[in-house]
Protein backbone atom coordinates (compact mmCIF):
# COMPACT_ATOMS: atom_id res chain seq x y z
CA UNK A 1 0.00 0.00 0.00
CA UNK A 2 1.15 3.53 -0.72
CA UNK A 3 2.62 4.93 2.57
CA UNK A 4 0.53 8.09 2.32
CA UNK A 5 -2.64 6.06 1.83
CA UNK A 6 -1.69 3.90 4.81
CA UNK A 7 -1.19 6.97 7.01
CA UNK A 8 -4.56 8.29 5.92
CA UNK A 9 -6.22 4.96 6.68
CA UNK A 10 -4.64 4.77 10.13
CA UNK A 11 -5.53 8.32 10.97
CA UNK A 12 -9.07 7.81 9.79
CA UNK A 13 -9.44 4.64 11.88
CA UNK A 14 -8.01 6.39 14.94
CA UNK A 15 -10.30 9.35 14.47
CA UNK A 16 -13.29 7.00 14.09
CA UNK A 17 -12.63 5.28 17.43
CA UNK A 18 -11.88 8.60 19.14
CA UNK A 19 -14.97 10.33 17.90
CA UNK A 20 -17.36 7.60 16.82
CA UNK A 21 -19.40 7.81 20.00
CA UNK A 22 -20.34 11.38 19.06
CA UNK A 23 -21.22 10.83 15.41
CA UNK A 24 -24.97 10.39 15.89
CA UNK A 25 -25.19 13.33 18.23
CA UNK A 26 -23.17 15.42 15.82
CA UNK A 27 -25.42 14.47 12.92
CA UNK A 28 -28.50 15.38 14.94
CA UNK A 29 -26.99 18.71 15.91
CA UNK A 30 -26.05 19.45 12.31
CA UNK A 31 -29.68 18.96 11.25
CA UNK A 32 -30.70 21.71 13.67
CA UNK A 33 -28.06 24.23 12.58
CA UNK A 34 -28.40 26.78 9.80
CA UNK A 35 -27.02 25.38 6.55
CA UNK A 36 -24.03 27.72 6.51
CA UNK A 37 -22.96 26.54 9.94
CA UNK A 38 -23.69 22.88 9.31
CA UNK A 39 -21.45 22.93 6.25
CA UNK A 40 -18.70 24.70 8.15
CA UNK A 41 -17.87 28.39 7.96
CA UNK A 42 -14.76 29.54 6.13
CA UNK A 43 -14.12 32.17 8.79
CA UNK A 44 -12.20 31.53 11.99
CA UNK A 45 -14.28 29.31 14.27
CA UNK A 46 -14.62 30.60 17.82
CA UNK A 47 -15.13 28.87 21.13
CA UNK A 48 -16.97 31.91 22.50
CA UNK A 49 -16.29 34.08 25.58
CA UNK A 50 -16.99 33.11 29.18
CA UNK A 51 -18.86 36.35 29.77
CA UNK A 52 -19.83 39.45 27.81
CA UNK A 53 -16.66 41.09 26.45
CA UNK A 54 -16.09 44.79 26.91
CA UNK A 55 -13.65 44.86 23.99
CA UNK A 56 -14.66 43.47 20.60
CA UNK A 57 -11.48 44.62 18.87
CA UNK A 58 -7.85 45.15 19.86
CA UNK A 59 -5.27 47.46 18.30
CA UNK A 60 -1.90 46.54 19.81
CA UNK A 61 0.89 49.07 19.19
CA UNK A 62 4.17 47.33 20.03
CA UNK A 63 7.21 49.61 20.33
CA UNK A 64 10.02 47.23 19.37
CA UNK A 65 13.21 47.77 21.35
CA UNK A 66 11.95 49.11 24.67
CA UNK A 67 10.97 52.80 25.04
CA UNK A 68 12.80 54.73 27.82
CA UNK A 69 10.09 55.21 30.45
CA UNK A 70 12.00 57.93 32.36
CA UNK A 71 12.21 60.10 29.22
CA UNK A 72 8.51 59.74 28.40
CA UNK A 73 6.16 58.84 31.27
CA UNK A 74 7.99 58.02 34.52
CA UNK A 75 9.13 61.42 35.77
CA UNK A 76 12.01 61.34 38.27
CA UNK A 77 13.11 64.92 39.09
CA UNK A 78 15.31 63.74 42.01
CA UNK A 79 17.69 62.31 39.42
CA UNK A 80 18.79 65.83 38.46
CA UNK A 81 20.75 65.89 41.71
CA UNK A 82 22.35 62.55 40.82
CA UNK A 83 23.80 63.53 37.46
CA UNK A 84 26.94 61.49 36.71
CA UNK A 85 26.92 59.87 40.17
CA UNK A 86 27.13 56.09 40.32
CA UNK A 87 23.98 54.05 40.68
CA UNK A 88 24.03 52.74 44.27
CA UNK A 89 24.53 49.01 44.61
CA UNK A 90 21.59 49.02 47.04
CA UNK A 91 19.39 50.04 44.10
CA UNK A 92 20.87 47.70 41.51
CA UNK A 93 21.05 44.93 44.11
CA UNK A 94 23.03 42.55 41.95
CA UNK A 95 20.63 42.72 39.02
CA UNK A 96 21.71 40.82 35.92
CA UNK A 97 23.14 43.13 33.26
CA UNK A 98 23.32 42.76 29.51
CA UNK A 99 26.67 42.24 27.79
CA UNK A 100 26.42 45.83 26.54
CA UNK A 101 27.05 47.35 29.98
CA UNK A 102 28.31 44.48 32.15
CA UNK A 103 31.88 45.52 31.36
CA UNK A 104 31.45 49.18 32.31
CA UNK A 105 33.56 50.36 35.22
CA UNK A 106 30.86 52.84 36.23
CA UNK A 107 27.08 53.15 36.04
CA UNK A 108 26.61 56.95 35.93
CA UNK A 109 23.11 58.33 36.44
CA UNK A 110 21.63 60.01 33.34
CA UNK A 111 18.65 62.22 34.29
CA UNK A 112 16.24 62.89 31.46
CA UNK A 113 17.10 65.95 29.42
CA UNK A 114 13.44 66.52 28.58
CA UNK A 115 10.97 68.70 30.44
CA UNK A 116 7.87 67.20 32.02
CA UNK A 117 4.51 68.68 33.03
CA UNK A 118 1.34 67.37 34.62
CA UNK A 119 -1.78 67.11 32.51
CA UNK A 120 -5.49 66.43 32.83
CA UNK A 121 -7.55 65.76 35.92
CA UNK A 122 -5.42 62.68 36.56
CA UNK A 123 -2.28 64.80 36.85
CA UNK A 124 -0.25 62.42 34.70
CA UNK A 125 3.34 63.54 34.09
CA UNK A 126 4.16 63.53 30.38
CA UNK A 127 7.35 64.48 28.53
CA UNK A 128 7.50 67.52 26.27
CA UNK A 129 8.15 65.06 23.42
CA UNK A 130 4.49 63.97 23.53
CA UNK A 131 2.32 67.12 23.29
CA UNK A 132 -0.62 65.40 21.61
CA UNK A 133 -0.61 62.52 24.07
CA UNK A 134 -0.64 65.03 26.91
CA UNK A 135 -4.04 66.28 25.72
CA UNK A 136 -5.71 62.89 26.15
CA UNK A 137 -4.25 61.46 29.38
CA UNK A 138 -7.69 61.39 30.99
CA UNK A 139 -8.79 58.94 28.28
CA UNK A 140 -5.82 56.66 28.97
CA UNK A 141 -4.97 53.99 31.52
CA UNK A 142 -1.27 54.06 32.47
CA UNK A 143 0.67 51.18 34.01
CA UNK A 144 4.04 52.35 35.34
CA UNK A 145 4.93 49.09 37.09
CA UNK A 146 5.19 46.52 34.30
CA UNK A 147 8.00 44.01 34.77
CA UNK A 148 9.46 40.90 33.16
CA UNK A 149 12.29 38.40 33.64
CA UNK A 150 13.55 38.73 30.06
CA UNK A 151 16.48 41.08 29.52
CA UNK A 152 17.25 40.52 25.81
CA UNK A 153 15.04 41.40 22.86
CA UNK A 154 14.25 38.02 21.33
CA UNK A 155 12.94 36.34 24.49
CA UNK A 156 11.43 39.60 25.79
CA UNK A 157 9.36 40.34 22.68
CA UNK A 158 8.31 36.69 22.48
CA UNK A 159 7.30 36.80 26.15
CA UNK A 160 5.23 39.94 25.69
CA UNK A 161 3.52 38.62 22.59
CA UNK A 162 2.98 34.96 23.52
CA UNK A 163 3.29 34.68 27.31
CA UNK A 164 6.47 32.61 27.07
CA UNK A 165 10.12 33.41 26.34
CA UNK A 166 10.41 30.36 24.06
CA UNK A 167 8.98 30.83 20.59
CA UNK A 168 6.36 28.50 19.12
CA UNK A 169 3.40 29.52 21.29
CA UNK A 170 0.29 31.34 20.04
CA UNK A 171 0.40 35.11 20.36
CA UNK A 172 -2.29 37.26 21.97
CA UNK A 173 -3.90 38.00 18.60
CA UNK A 174 -4.14 34.28 17.78
CA UNK A 175 -5.78 33.61 21.16
CA UNK A 176 -8.30 36.41 20.45
CA UNK A 177 -9.07 34.88 17.06
CA UNK A 178 -9.45 31.41 18.60
CA UNK A 179 -11.71 32.67 21.35
CA UNK A 180 -13.86 35.23 19.58
CA UNK A 181 -13.63 34.36 15.89
CA UNK A 182 -14.28 36.64 12.94
CA UNK A 183 -16.56 39.64 12.63
CA UNK A 184 -16.39 39.67 8.84
CA UNK A 185 -16.20 37.32 5.85
CA UNK A 186 -13.95 39.35 3.56
CA UNK A 187 -10.93 40.26 5.70
CA UNK A 188 -8.71 38.29 8.07
CA UNK A 189 -9.59 38.08 11.74
CA UNK A 190 -6.03 39.01 12.75
CA UNK A 191 -3.81 41.42 10.78
CA UNK A 192 -0.20 42.54 11.30
CA UNK A 193 1.30 45.81 10.06
CA UNK A 194 5.00 46.64 10.39
CA UNK A 195 5.51 50.42 10.38
CA UNK A 196 8.66 52.08 9.09
CA UNK A 197 10.29 54.45 11.64
CA UNK A 198 11.65 57.83 10.55
CA UNK A 199 15.01 56.94 12.10
CA UNK A 200 16.44 53.49 11.42
CA UNK A 201 19.63 53.75 13.44
CA UNK A 202 19.20 50.49 15.35
CA UNK A 203 16.27 48.27 14.41
CA UNK A 204 15.54 44.83 15.80
CA UNK A 205 14.74 41.72 13.79
CA UNK A 206 11.08 40.73 14.01
CA UNK A 207 9.32 37.99 12.10
CA UNK A 208 6.26 35.82 11.67
CA UNK A 209 7.09 33.74 14.75
CA UNK A 210 5.62 36.64 16.76
CA UNK A 211 2.23 36.45 15.09
CA UNK A 212 1.97 32.72 14.49
CA UNK A 213 -0.86 30.54 15.76
CA UNK A 214 1.59 28.23 17.55
CA UNK A 215 -0.23 25.05 18.52
CA UNK A 216 -3.65 26.58 17.74
CA UNK A 217 -5.17 25.79 14.32
CA UNK A 218 -3.37 27.65 11.54
CA UNK A 219 -6.40 29.77 10.66
CA UNK A 220 -5.72 31.86 13.79
CA UNK A 221 -2.31 33.11 12.62
CA UNK A 222 -2.12 36.73 11.46
CA UNK A 223 -2.05 37.88 7.87
CA UNK A 224 0.80 40.34 7.42
CA UNK A 225 0.14 43.38 5.24
CA UNK A 226 3.14 44.93 3.49
CA UNK A 227 3.94 48.63 3.81
CA UNK A 228 4.88 49.10 0.13
CA UNK A 229 3.58 47.69 -3.14
CA UNK A 230 0.69 45.26 -3.03
CA UNK A 231 -0.49 44.96 0.60
CA UNK A 232 -0.37 41.17 0.24
CA UNK A 233 1.87 39.34 -2.19
CA UNK A 234 0.05 37.78 -5.15
CA UNK A 235 -3.27 39.26 -4.07
CA UNK A 236 -3.89 40.23 -7.70
CA UNK A 237 -4.37 37.73 -10.52
CA UNK A 238 -1.44 37.45 -12.93
CA UNK A 239 -1.85 38.79 -16.48
CA UNK A 240 -4.22 36.67 -18.53
CA UNK A 241 -5.99 35.13 -15.53
CA UNK A 242 -9.53 36.42 -15.08
CA UNK A 243 -11.63 36.25 -11.93
CA UNK A 244 -13.70 33.52 -13.58
CA UNK A 245 -10.62 31.40 -14.28
CA UNK A 246 -9.39 31.96 -10.72
CA UNK A 247 -12.77 30.89 -9.34
CA UNK A 248 -12.79 27.73 -11.46
CA UNK A 249 -9.27 26.86 -10.33
CA UNK A 250 -10.17 27.37 -6.66
CA UNK A 251 -13.29 25.23 -7.01
CA UNK A 252 -11.17 22.40 -8.36
CA UNK A 253 -8.55 22.87 -5.67
CA UNK A 254 -11.22 22.95 -2.97
CA UNK A 255 -12.62 19.67 -4.27
CA UNK A 256 -9.19 18.04 -4.02
CA UNK A 257 -8.59 19.45 -0.56
CA UNK A 258 -12.07 18.33 0.49
CA UNK A 259 -11.24 14.76 -0.48
CA UNK A 260 -7.99 14.97 1.48
CA UNK A 261 -9.89 16.28 4.50
CA UNK A 262 -12.29 13.32 4.34
CA UNK A 263 -9.42 10.83 4.04
CA UNK A 264 -6.94 12.24 6.56
CA UNK A 265 -9.01 14.46 8.84
CA UNK A 266 -6.13 16.94 9.23
CA UNK A 267 -7.55 20.25 10.55
CA UNK A 268 -4.85 22.14 8.63
CA UNK A 269 -6.49 20.99 5.40
CA UNK A 270 -9.66 22.74 6.54
CA UNK A 271 -7.53 25.81 7.28
CA UNK A 272 -6.05 25.64 3.77
CA UNK A 273 -9.51 25.54 2.20
CA UNK A 274 -10.66 28.51 4.28
CA UNK A 275 -7.54 30.55 3.51
CA UNK A 276 -7.85 30.04 -0.25
CA UNK A 277 -11.44 31.23 -0.08
CA UNK A 278 -10.48 34.19 2.08
CA UNK A 279 -7.73 35.13 -0.37
CA UNK A 280 -10.26 35.13 -3.22
CA UNK A 281 -12.61 37.45 -1.34
CA UNK A 282 -9.69 39.67 -0.31
CA UNK A 283 -9.01 40.43 -3.97
CA UNK A 284 -12.02 42.72 -3.72
CA UNK A 285 -11.95 43.76 -0.05
CA UNK A 286 -8.25 44.64 0.34
CA UNK A 287 -8.07 47.23 -2.48
CA UNK A 288 -11.10 48.96 -0.96
CA UNK A 289 -9.51 48.81 2.50
CA UNK A 290 -6.18 50.28 1.44
CA UNK A 291 -7.54 52.95 -0.91
CA UNK A 292 -7.42 56.15 1.16
CA UNK A 293 -8.79 58.39 -1.59
CA UNK A 294 -12.14 58.60 0.18
CA UNK A 295 -10.60 59.94 3.39
CA UNK A 296 -11.31 63.68 3.83
CA UNK A 297 -8.59 66.20 4.65
CA UNK A 298 -9.97 66.33 8.19
CA UNK A 299 -8.59 62.81 8.66
CA UNK A 300 -5.06 63.97 7.90
CA UNK A 301 -5.50 67.02 10.10
CA UNK A 302 -6.20 64.52 12.87
CA UNK A 303 -3.48 61.92 12.19
CA UNK A 304 -0.95 64.26 10.53
CA UNK A 305 0.23 64.43 6.93
CA UNK A 306 2.49 61.41 7.50
CA UNK A 307 -0.67 59.29 7.35
CA UNK A 308 -0.69 59.85 3.58
CA UNK A 309 2.64 58.01 3.23
CA UNK A 310 2.35 54.20 3.07
CA UNK A 311 4.34 52.41 5.75
CA UNK A 312 4.58 55.25 8.26
CA UNK A 313 3.26 54.67 11.75
CA UNK A 314 0.55 57.29 11.16
CA UNK A 315 -0.52 55.46 8.00
CA UNK A 316 -0.73 52.12 9.82
CA UNK A 317 -2.74 53.75 12.63
CA UNK A 318 -5.23 55.04 10.07
CA UNK A 319 -5.30 51.61 8.43
CA UNK A 320 -6.01 50.07 11.84
CA UNK A 321 -9.09 52.27 12.22
CA UNK A 322 -10.30 51.29 8.75
CA UNK A 323 -9.78 47.61 9.58
CA UNK A 324 -11.69 47.83 12.84
CA UNK A 325 -14.50 49.61 11.00
CA UNK A 326 -14.68 46.65 8.63
CA UNK A 327 -14.73 44.04 11.38
CA UNK A 328 -11.09 42.98 11.76
CA UNK A 329 -10.87 41.57 15.27
CA UNK A 330 -7.19 42.15 16.15
CA UNK A 331 -4.70 44.56 14.54
CA UNK A 332 -1.05 44.31 15.60
CA UNK A 333 1.30 47.16 14.65
CA UNK A 334 5.05 47.03 15.22
CA UNK A 335 7.24 50.14 15.25
CA UNK A 336 10.97 49.49 15.46
CA UNK A 337 14.05 51.50 16.58
CA UNK A 338 13.29 52.06 20.30
CA UNK A 339 16.52 50.30 21.34
CA UNK A 340 18.25 53.48 22.53
CA UNK A 341 21.63 52.17 23.72
CA UNK A 342 23.08 55.49 22.58
CA UNK A 343 22.12 58.85 21.10
CA UNK A 344 18.84 59.27 22.96
CA UNK A 345 18.85 62.96 22.03
CA UNK A 346 19.20 62.17 18.34
CA UNK A 347 16.68 59.35 18.13
CA UNK A 348 13.98 59.66 20.76
CA UNK A 349 12.42 62.91 19.45
CA UNK A 350 11.86 61.26 16.05
CA UNK A 351 10.41 58.11 17.64
CA UNK A 352 8.01 60.15 19.75
CA UNK A 353 7.00 62.30 16.80
CA UNK A 354 6.22 59.13 14.83
CA UNK A 355 3.68 57.97 17.43
CA UNK A 356 2.43 61.07 19.24
CA UNK A 357 -0.09 62.66 16.87
CA UNK A 358 -0.90 59.32 15.23
CA UNK A 359 -1.99 57.77 18.55
CA UNK A 360 -3.97 60.88 19.38
CA UNK A 361 -5.64 60.82 15.98
CA UNK A 362 -6.44 57.11 16.24
CA UNK A 363 -8.07 57.48 19.63
CA UNK A 364 -10.13 60.56 18.73
CA UNK A 365 -11.13 59.03 15.40
CA UNK A 366 -12.38 55.85 17.05
CA UNK A 367 -14.22 57.87 19.67
CA UNK A 368 -15.93 60.06 17.08
CA UNK A 369 -17.10 56.93 15.22
CA UNK A 370 -18.44 55.28 18.35
CA UNK A 371 -15.78 52.55 18.23
CA UNK A 372 -13.51 53.43 21.15
CA UNK A 373 -15.69 51.85 23.83
CA UNK A 374 -15.44 48.49 22.07
CA UNK A 375 -11.83 48.79 20.85
CA UNK A 376 -8.95 48.22 23.25
CA UNK A 377 -5.78 50.10 22.30
CA UNK A 378 -2.53 48.82 23.84
CA UNK A 379 0.80 50.70 23.67
CA UNK A 380 4.14 49.48 25.00
CA UNK A 381 7.44 47.67 24.44
CA UNK A 382 9.03 44.49 25.72
CA UNK A 383 10.95 46.10 28.62
CA UNK A 384 12.21 49.50 29.81
CA UNK A 385 15.57 51.30 29.92
CA UNK A 386 18.16 51.92 32.63
CA UNK A 387 18.53 55.19 34.49
CA UNK A 388 22.31 54.85 34.21
CA UNK A 389 24.01 55.70 30.96
CA UNK A 390 25.44 53.22 28.54
CA UNK A 391 28.57 54.64 26.96
CA UNK A 392 29.36 58.34 27.06
CA UNK A 393 27.34 60.74 29.21
CA UNK A 394 26.72 64.45 28.83
CA UNK A 395 23.79 66.56 29.96
CA UNK A 396 22.72 66.79 26.32
CA UNK A 397 23.05 63.14 25.32
CA UNK A 398 23.32 59.64 26.74
CA UNK A 399 22.36 56.02 26.10
CA UNK A 400 20.23 53.59 28.09
CA UNK A 401 20.53 49.80 28.36
CA UNK A 402 17.73 47.21 28.65
CA UNK A 403 15.83 47.22 31.93
CA UNK A 404 13.26 44.50 32.74
CA UNK A 405 12.49 45.49 36.34
CA UNK A 406 10.07 48.30 35.48
CA UNK A 407 8.59 49.95 32.43
CA UNK A 408 5.49 51.85 31.37
CA UNK A 409 2.61 50.77 29.14
CA UNK A 410 -0.80 52.29 28.51
CA UNK A 411 -4.24 51.20 27.37
CA UNK A 412 -7.30 53.08 26.20
CA UNK A 413 -10.90 52.20 25.34
CA UNK A 414 -12.30 48.69 25.32
CA UNK A 415 -13.34 48.67 28.97
CA UNK A 416 -10.04 49.93 30.40
CA UNK A 417 -10.28 52.59 33.12
CA UNK A 418 -9.69 56.11 31.74
CA UNK A 419 -7.57 58.48 33.82
CA UNK A 420 -5.98 55.64 35.81
CA UNK A 421 -2.29 55.79 36.81
CA UNK A 422 -1.35 52.42 38.25
CA UNK A 423 1.89 51.38 39.90
CA UNK A 424 4.88 53.30 41.19
CA UNK A 425 8.65 53.01 40.88
CA UNK A 426 11.47 54.31 43.06
CA UNK A 427 13.27 57.62 42.48
CA UNK A 428 15.62 55.89 40.05
CA UNK A 429 12.85 54.31 37.93
CA UNK A 430 14.73 51.11 38.68
CA UNK A 431 12.59 49.11 41.11
CA UNK A 432 8.83 48.88 41.64
CA UNK A 433 7.63 50.11 45.01
CA UNK A 434 3.86 49.81 44.53
CA UNK A 435 1.44 47.58 42.60
CA UNK A 436 3.70 45.48 40.34
CA UNK A 437 2.18 44.13 37.13
CA UNK A 438 3.81 41.11 35.54
CA UNK A 439 3.29 40.22 31.89
CA UNK A 440 1.06 37.34 33.03
CA UNK A 441 -1.13 39.77 34.98
CA UNK A 442 -1.33 42.05 31.98
CA UNK A 443 -2.39 39.20 29.72
CA UNK A 444 -4.97 38.02 32.25
CA UNK A 445 -6.40 41.55 32.37
CA UNK A 446 -6.59 41.87 28.58
CA UNK A 447 -8.31 38.48 28.33
CA UNK A 448 -10.79 39.66 30.97
CA UNK A 449 -11.67 42.63 28.76
CA UNK A 450 -12.15 40.22 25.86
CA UNK A 451 -14.59 38.16 27.92
CA UNK A 452 -12.34 35.31 29.08
CA UNK A 453 -11.33 33.91 32.44
CA UNK A 454 -7.64 33.35 31.77
CA UNK A 455 -7.56 30.31 34.08
CA UNK A 456 -10.26 28.55 32.00
CA UNK A 457 -9.25 29.79 28.56
CA UNK A 458 -7.10 26.92 27.27
CA UNK A 459 -6.30 24.64 24.35
CA UNK A 460 -5.45 20.96 24.65
CA UNK A 461 -1.94 20.32 23.29
CA UNK A 462 0.58 17.58 24.08
CA UNK A 463 -1.72 16.28 26.79
CA UNK A 464 -1.86 19.62 28.61
CA UNK A 465 -4.40 22.43 28.85
CA UNK A 466 -2.21 25.20 27.44
CA UNK A 467 -2.94 28.81 28.42
CA UNK A 468 -1.67 32.24 27.41
CA UNK A 469 -0.89 32.95 31.06
CA UNK A 470 0.92 29.64 31.57
CA UNK A 471 1.02 27.65 34.79
CA UNK A 472 2.32 30.30 37.20
CA UNK A 473 0.00 32.56 39.17
CA UNK A 474 -1.59 35.45 37.25
CA UNK A 475 -4.08 38.02 38.49
CA UNK A 476 -6.57 40.25 36.74
CA UNK A 477 -5.76 43.83 37.81
CA UNK A 478 -9.24 45.07 38.66
CA UNK A 479 -8.09 48.68 39.06
CA UNK A 480 -7.33 48.76 35.33
CA UNK A 481 -10.94 47.93 34.44
CA UNK A 482 -13.65 50.53 34.01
Amino acid sequence: MNPIDEIGLNLTRRRFFERGSHLLGGAALASLLPQSLALGSTSARAIGPHFAPKAKHVIYLHMVGGPPQQDMYDYKPVMNDWYDKDLPESIRNGQRLTTMTSGQKRFPIAPTKYKFAQHGKSGMWVSELLPHTAKMVDQMCFIRSMHTEAINHEPAITYMQTGNQISGRPCLGAWASYGLGSLNQDLPTFVVLVARPTNTEQVQAIGARLWSSGYLPGEHAAVSFRSAGDPILYINNPPGVSAEVRRKMLDGLQSLNGRMLEQIGDPETRTRIAQYEMAFRMQSSVPDLTDLASEPESTYALYGDEAKKPGTFANTALMARRMVERGVRFVQIYLNNWDTHGNVAGRLPMQCKDVDQACYGLMQDLKARGLLDETLIIWGGEFGRTVYSQGGLTKENYGRDHHPRCFTMWMAGGGSRPGQIYGETDDFSYNIVKNPVHIRDFHATVLQLLGFDHARFSYRHLGLDQKLTGVEHASVIQDLLA
